[in-house]
């Protein structure tokens, strides 16, 4: 009989067995979200920010039915290579692994099986959300469901712009994710610092973070997400203008081309990159990394030392 346990990489092995600070990172920005070869690139960028921020990466992922917390470069390459890679969201896994996929992992799947693992943390890009008239297409991403039940601090640049921001924030708080803006009250607009939304809570450092993660295991009530949303400094963000105009143009070829569905941010992340000559690639690396090294300082913070060898309390 064949055996579907979680599999551990040997980095993030060692961190759980010595007590270390782990970081959970997804992998569908590696297949899915940025092309051919800023994906492998990036994907290792990513992985040393968090290192040099004081934490262990967990890219996670599917290598042939196998779903791993801690890819190794190997298998971080093959999914930026290999053809066919699944998108796979949290109800994907169980048949993926059946099938003996290959598969990425979307913030939903990897939130779910970070906290399967017992990891904290998790940095991203962009949250899925509420798609624009979803009121008609009943579109939205099953982030938003998941994390409602997954106590994970999922740090972020907010939600994809491309969605329905204001729609999102409702159905957060319906759900009872808690929502905080890192240094600010303002929520982010991914590619844009000010998504045009307010926030009620503010977090102002990685320790304050980490007695928020205290204080939920402590109280022992609610098992949602805290979604930190970190905005990009004003001087790096896409230009307001040119976002605005090229999601204009995106959503109509969206519409033009009747596509729907998962096909949708991935193409519309392909639009920007074109459209903007390279200039939202540049933004979208820059979140990633910026997410990153914010959610290893809190990972480190949420962490104790480890006891020196030989010392008994």
């Amino acid at each position: 009989m064949t055996n579907f346990q979680i599999h551990y990489g040997e980095q993030v092995t060692r961190a759980r067995r010595d007590g270390r600070p782990v970081v959970a990172l997804e992998s569908t920005i590696i297949s899915h979200g940025l092309p051919h070869p800023d994906n492998l690139r990036v994907a290792r960028e990513i992985e040393q920010t968090v290192r040099d921020n004081g934490a262990v990466p967990a890219t996670i992922g599917m290598i042939g039915g196998e779903l791993v917390v801690g890819l190794d470069d190997r298998q971080i390459e093959h999914l930026a290579l290999a053809e066919g890679v699944a998108k796979l969201s949290v109800r994907d896994l169980a048949v993926a692994a059946a099938k003996r996929a290959d598969g990425a992992t979307t913030v939903a799947a990897t939130s779910a099986v970070a906290a399967a693992a017992g990891i904290g943390v998790f940095a991203t890009g962009g949250l899925g959300g509420v798609h624009r008239e979803a009121n008609v297409t009943f579109d939205e991403s099953a982030d938003l469901t998941t994390l409602a039940r997954t106590p994970i601090v999922v740090v972020c640049a907010g939600v994809k712009s491309i969605l329905d921001v204001g729609a999102t924030l409702e159905r957060l708080e319906t759900l009872g994710v808690a929502v905080a803006g890192y240094r600010t009250k303002r929520f982010p607009g991914f590619f844009i610092t000010d998504g045009g939304f307010d926030v009620d809570w503010q977090l102002d450092s990685p320790d304050e973070i980490a007695d928020v993660m205290r204080a939920r295991t402590d109280h022992g009530v609610g098992a949602g997400a805290l979604i930190l949303a970190n905005p990009l400094p004003v001087d790096e963000q896409l230009e307001p203008a040119l976002h605005d105009r090229t999601l204009a143009e995106g959503l109509a070829l969206l519409s033009r081309g009747g596509i729907t569905g998962k096909a949708v941010t991935p193409f519309l992340l392909s639009h920007f990159h074109a459209s903007t000559e390279g200039q939202s690639l540049a933004v979208n690396v820059r979140i990633i990394l910026r997410n990153s090294a914010l959610a290893a300082r809190i990972a480190a913070a949420h962490t104790p030392a480890p006891a020196p060898v030989g010392f008994t309390a």
